[in-house]
């Protein structure tokens, strides 16, 4: 997968979401995607619990990510979001919150740190720090599929339904983390690693379901 760099317009939009993600944010960027109050009282709650079964469809994902980085070619941004549906409910786990995770891992599939985008890695799996870039998988499918099942991992004991791709998996406190606030200090070393994620989520929903 080649580099993908944000453009102007999703640069902006990116950057609200990460001052929302902030302990004193200035701006709450839900609140500027559904103007009427008649479709904000529409907008279910979003999701914390990772197992379950995602309520936004392929296509608002891809329209959600295209909204932030316009320069993913919209047919890639369309099986992108498709192959997160799918490994995800094989699994069991919520494709919702692994596509936000996803998000906020990679920039919207930006990149810019440890991680390259031709490294299929959309978690940051590995990613510790110069001399550890981070793990690599030789296809978009399986890097996906590894997020998932870390993701499963950390929610629940239960065994996994694919063949296992997850090179950290065993590393895993099995069922130690069910919600997304839990993955703070084990996941990720940022204590609001959770927040963070919950602020793109509801930001997907007023996306999904404000428009």
């Amino acid at each position: 997968m080649r580099a993908i760099q944000l453009g102007l317009t999703g640069f902006i939009f990116f950057m609200v979401l990460l001052a929302s993600c902030s302990s004193a944010p200035k701006y709450r960027a839900a609140d500027t995607l559904v103007p009427e109050e008649s479709k904000r009282a529409e907008i279910p709650e979003s999701p914390e619990l990772i197992l379950g079964r995602g309520s936004i469809g392929s296509d608002k994902l891809a329209e959600f990510l295209l909204t932030v980085n316009p320069r993913i070619e919209k047919p890639f941004a369309q099986k992108f979001a498709q192959l997160y549906v799918d490994e995800a409910a094989m699994e069991g786990v919520n494709h919702d919150i692994a596509f936000s995770q996803m998000c906020l891992e990679t920039g919207f599939l930006s990149f810019g740190g440890l991680v390259k985008p031709d490294m299929n890695n959309f978690c940051g799996l590995g990613a510790i720090g110069p001399g550890q870039e981070g793990e690599s998988f030789p296809s978009t499918q399986i890097g996906i599929r590894a997020q998932i099942q870390h993701l499963k991992a950390y929610a629940t004991e239960e065994p996994l339904k694919q063949p296992l791709v997850d090179p950290r998996y065993r590393w895993v406190r099995y069922g130690s983390a069910p919600t997304i606030y839990e993955l703070a200090g084990a996941w990720a070393v940022d204590r609001d690693y959770g927040k963070k994620i919950k602020n793109i989520l509801d930001n997907l929903y007023a996306v999904a379901y404000g428009s």
